[in-house]
């Protein structure tokens, strides 16, 4: 079943389908709440809330883009209201997310992750949901808000800095 059909069957209260969609995204929302935040326990609490989020709120999905990009967006939102909340002291200070060890067989994985990681929190996301999660740039703009340009203006800037970072 496609996720369209999917968020259509949670909105009527199928458990079973949640559960599918639970499967195929948590783990996805992860990823982009930890790129976000770099902060573990705060990237479970959103993926929770996001899903959370989707369970209460899929007759809102008008189906203009894709689910992914919906749950991104709504991700997105728990992550800046959860680092927001953290600021103003209402959440306990995290456990910070330690550096990989560089020395082994994946270090070149490990300097682009700790490229990834240097770069400023847009071009981090940017670069995130393009590679990692393949949105085209116009999917991108819709979860950042912000228009299509920017995105692309985001990712030149991302590009630059990684090779810079990654140059031998």
């Amino acid at each position: 079943m496609d996720d369209a059909k999917l968020v259509t069957k949670v909105a009527q209260g199928d458990g079973g389908a949640f559960r599918e969609l639970y499967e195929r995204f948590a783990d996805r929302v992860y990823r982009y709440a930890f790129t976000l935040l770099r902060d573990r326990h705060l990237a479970e609490d959103v993926m929770q809330e996001t899903m959370i989020s989707v369970w209460k709120g899929a007759g809102m999905f008008e189906g203009r883009s894709q689910v992914s990009t919906w749950l991104f967006g709504i991700a997105r939102y728990q992550a800046y209201h959860a680092r927001r909340s953290e600021a103003k002291g209402e959440r306990l200070p995290a456990e910070r997310v330690e550096e990989p060890d560089p020395s082994g067989p994946m270090e070149r994985e490990v300097r682009v992750q700790r490229a990834v990681a240097s770069l400023p929190p847009e071009q981090r996301e940017v670069v995130f949901l393009a590679f990692y999660e393949g949105l085209p740039y116009e999917e991108i703009a819709r979860v950042q808000g912000v228009p299509e340009g920017t995105v692309k203006s985001r990712m030149f800037h991302a590009k630059r800095r990684l090779a810079e970072e990654l140059r031998p």
